[in-house]
């Protein structure tokens, strides 16, 4: 087949999830357009286009994507865009960078470690006041781990809470050793004023609300430091750019503040664990940029730091929170709860089946293993099970993320975060709308029973067809940054690492419904968001296509059991923290506000 119809071929089946509504839409036979919104003929018509897509290519050429092997709908005849995360040149005059190779591309990751906090001080050269603005998820966590970093470092560097005058957060903070009398809390304005460093870690909305009084008491030539590049997104849907007289870097923990602080006191016996960061260095006005970066990092914990760019971690880590970090696992045990219930299980039996597996031994498993391995140890009529929920699920949880994905990169989600945060109080005539909470329906109490009757150690059973959705989900969200272009090393944290490392621990000791109320606002949005899209189109598509028996498509399973994405995986492993996440349910280290 010639180069151009291959081309063709594999537009196709991208084109096949793009137009699917439009054409069905525009159809003036009544049945072809029921025949379009359903599972099996997108399925039909969009694998036919993928195989003959893939086999072409593979007869042309090794599948090879600047080097690496693609995945389920891989393009490598077609020129992509760059994969910018890999493209990120950095050096350190401080800090050792190692390569690693991700499937067969090489990237730099930095490598943390308590044994690495002699560094700091020249690290963090220059920098005398570090203003960490906010008390939220990242809030509390890192000013306490940047606050004992340094001082086990024998660094006089001051880490100084701002925060709004009357906050409640400040009497959380104070109970943390930050208070008014020793200097190390303040008002918000004040303390970005003093600061030579400024982690601004206010909500998104927060954000996007104040920052232009944040940039005007900037110091000139002080770094503005981001945990998240939500701020990036909303200046280039305005406009606007950062102030070109200050430094911005970003150092990005794949996981929410109480994993990051819970991980570092753990890591205290060990030279270090803690949750893996991305860095970027989106504005360097003296040459500082990178070694402050790094030295934030290493100090909040971080067992590894791989490089990245501003951009390119808002769309993923927005992205990704929507997909299979919270959203989509909260679709998707909604979803699978109704459907064993409605088929005769048991309430409990179904909340096991669902919530405590995946957030249970499926994420333990695919934490310390892998994937595959979830896949290889289920027996012969498991693994069927396991295919047919797998080829069901796999394209309608893309079709989703697809969407959500574009909906990121065009700004859209990011707007509609900030207007929720306006209406979150009272304007224009009408009332507020706080978020509510989903904690009290009906399913979530049926958890809270399974969780006080679990025995030590229990993390569920490994059901077959929840592990075949939940997998699919992870791999369609894996298969989208990876045509959208972003590295591997952000791809493994956003769609497995954060998910099974840091989220998923917190769900099974307290349900993915604590998490949807009380994960960041940004997060918390998206989940209510988006959760429902991937419940509605399982149930609708997916699991539709199981009961009618349609044949369980085996390129798909060929394509999830050879992709390279499990090797890579496997490295990424080898970095990870020494030491397993503890969770309880009254742990202390959890925020207030989470405990309630």
């Amino acid at each position: 087949m010639a180069a151009a119809s291959c081309t063709a071929a594999l537009s196709s089946s991208f084109a096949a999830l793009q137009v699917r509504d439009a054409r069905a839409a525009s159809s003036c036979n009544g049945a072809a357009q029921p025949q379009m919104r359903s599972f099996e003929g997108l399925h039909r018509h969009t694998l036919l286009a993928t195989r003959a897509a893939e086999k072409c290519f593979r007869a042309i050429i090794p599948a090879t994507r600047n080097g690496r092997r693609g995945g389920a709908l891989c393009t490598q005849a077609v020129a992509l865009p760059a994969t910018r995360g890999t493209e990120v040149q950095f050096d350190s005059k401080v800090f050792k960078k190692e390569k690693i190779s991700l499937a067969g591309g090489d990237e730099y990751i930095v490598r943390g470690g308590r044994d690495l906090f002699p560094l700091l001080p020249k690290a963090l050269q220059g920098i005398k006041k570090i203003g960490v603005i906010g008390w939220g998820s990242q809030g509390p966590a890192q000013a306490q781990n940047f606050r004992d970093s340094l001082a086990e470092a024998n660094l006089d560097i001051v880490v100084k809470i701002g925060l709004r005058k009357g906050s409640k957060s400040c009497e959380d903070a104070r109970a943390a050793g930050f208070t008014e009398e020793n200097g190390t809390l303040g008002d918000v304005l004040e303390t970005v004023s003093e600061s030579d460093l400024v982690l601004l870690l206010i909500s998104d909305a927060a954000q996007a609300d104040n920052y232009k009084e944040i940039f005007a008491a900037m110091k000139d030539n002080a770094i503005l430091g981001l945990s998240h590049g939500f701020l990036l997104g909303h200046l280039k849907s305005a406009g606007e750019e950062f102030p070109k007289n200050i430094s911005v870097i970003a150092v990005c923990p794949k996981g929410m503040g109480p994993s990051v602080r819970r991980l570092y006191v753990q890591g205290k016996e060990v030279n270090g664990a803690g949750i893996n960061a991305s860095f970027a260095v989106h504005q360097d006005v003296d040459g500082r940029a990178t070694d402050v970066a790094l030295g934030w990092s290493i100090a909040l914990g971080s067992p590894f730091t791989f490089v990245t760019t501003l951009e390119d971690e808002y769309k993923s880590d927005i992205f990704g929170e929507r997909g299979i970090l919270l959203g989509a696992v909260h679709g998707i045990v909604e979803a699978l709860f109704r459907r064993y219930t409605s088929n005769g299980m048991q309430e409990d039996s179904a909340y096991k089946n669902t919530v405590e597996s995946i957030t249970g031994i499926i994420s333990k498993t695919i934490s310390s293993k892998g994937m595959l391995a979830v896949y290889k140890s289920l027996s012969d009529e498991g693994k069927k099970e396991f295919e047919a929920a797998y080829s069901a699920s796999y394209l309608p949880a893309m079709d989703i993320l697809y969407e959500c994905y574009e909906d990121v990169a065009s700004g859209n989600e990011i707007r509609s975060v900030v207007l929720a945060g306006r209406r979150f109080y009272a304007k224009e005539g009408l009332p507020a709308f706080p978020m509510g909470i989903i904690d009290n329906t009906h399913m979530w109490q049926v958890g809270k029973k399974v969780r006080e009757s679990r025995g030590e150690n229990d993390l569920g059973p490994l059901h077959p067809f929840t592990a075949g959705v939940f997998v699919a989900t992870m791999m369609a969200q894996i298969e989208v940054l990876r045509q959208k272009g972003h590295s591997y090393s952000e791809i493994i944290n956003e769609s497995v690492i954060e998910a099974v490392d840091s989220l998923n621990p917190f769900m099974y000791a307290r349900g993915v419904s604590f998490m949807v109320d009380n994960c960041s606002t940004t997060a918390r949005l998206g989940a209510r968001k988006w959760a429902p899209r991937f419940d509605y189109i399982l149930t609708q598509q997916a699991f539709v296509a199981v009961d009618q028996g349609a044949a369980i498509n085996q390129d798909l399973i060929n394509s999830f059991v050879s992709d390279p994405v499990h090797k890579s995986i496997e490295i990424c492993a080898q970095l990870r923290p020494t030491v397993d996440i503890a969770v309880t349910a009254d742990a202390a280290f959890v925020r207030p506000e989470l405990r309630q």
